[in-house]
């Protein structure tokens, strides 16, 4: 693998993303260089995320009066900002605001009472921030309801909508597509490359009732244990690091039993292993 990225060039005719494919190369793997901030702002980052964890429901001004018991203050407009840049939106009741042109590609939620019984039937995709020792970098995992298994995930400095119809590619192309799948309205999945991408592939379109905690709650309870578990402890120094130790996790988190799932071992009901 090593060898085939360093064959990837971007003074070639051919684009990076076509030579990624050619060589069967992840390419957002080809970019582990964290996104930068000042250092104080990563640390504010850094406790915006592990409140948020706790507390999802916090806003702008609930996480700047948060942030303050920690000793660090920030004006209201530096808080929404960098709430802005992580992806984190305040979880309630409200209007839907998405942006105009956005709209039309919003989905109905599809799992409210479904009898989910065998995999590939609903996966589940989100994104989430990712702390480092110096800048940060967003992490794409996409999660068999069923089985609790990560069918697939992605690290980039990037939260472009091509990197997750490359990584649901993926998915469909190792372990074959599910019949739906779930996702947020963030921009990446409202939008024509997601529709497109889903639509090809003749896989349904579910998404989250704008401002509900629960829909997606699979991948979310993997982004919190991920967090605990590994990502706050073991504070990456580089992005290749980073990237090496979320492969590492996850290969244990498939491997590992789980109490959700009856103690069952999400590779074995993945696989429907007795």
């Amino acid at each position: 693998m090593k060898e085939r990225k360093e064959m990837v060039s971007k003074g070639e005719n051919l684009s990076v993303r076509k030579q990624s494919e050619l060589l069967e190369v992840n390419r957002s793997s080809l970019y582990y260089k964290p996104l930068g901030e000042s250092k104080e702002n990563l640390e504010i980052m850094c406790q915006m995320d592990k409140i948020y964890l706790q507390s999802p429901t916090y806003g702008v001004l609930r996480m700047q009066d948060e942030l303050e018991e920690y000793g660090y203050y920030a004006n209201e407009k530096r808080v929404r900002r960098l709430m802005r840049k992580m992806g984190l939106e305040a979880i309630y009741p409200k209007k839907n605001l998405s942006r105009l042109g956005q709209t039309s590609y919003i989905q109905p939620y599809l799992l409210k009472g479904l009898n989910i019984d065998r995999p590939n039937q609903v996966w589940m995709i989100d994104i989430s921030y990712i702390a480092m020792r110096q800048g940060f970098m967003y992490l794409t995992a996409v999660i068999d309801v069923y089985s609790r298994y990560i069918v697939g995930w992605n690290l980039s400095n990037s939260l472009a909508k091509e990197i997750q119809t490359e990584l649901i590619n993926e998915c469909i192309k190792k372990h074959g597509k599910p019949q739906i799948i779930n996702s947020d309205q963030g921009s990446q999945y409202t939008s024509k490359e997601w529709a497109n991408c889903l639509q090809q592939h003749q896989i349904r379109i579910s998404m989250d009732g704008k401002g509900r905690a629960i829909d997606n709650v699979y991948v979310e309870r993997f982004f919190r244990t991920i967090k605990q578990d590994y990502v706050y402890l073991n504070p990456a120094k580089d992005g290749l690091e980073l990237y090496e130790g979320i492969k590492n996790y996850i290969h244990r988190y498939n491997h590992r039993r789980h109490q959700g799932i009856g103690r069952i071992k999400p590779i074995n009901k993945y696989k429907q292993v007795a």
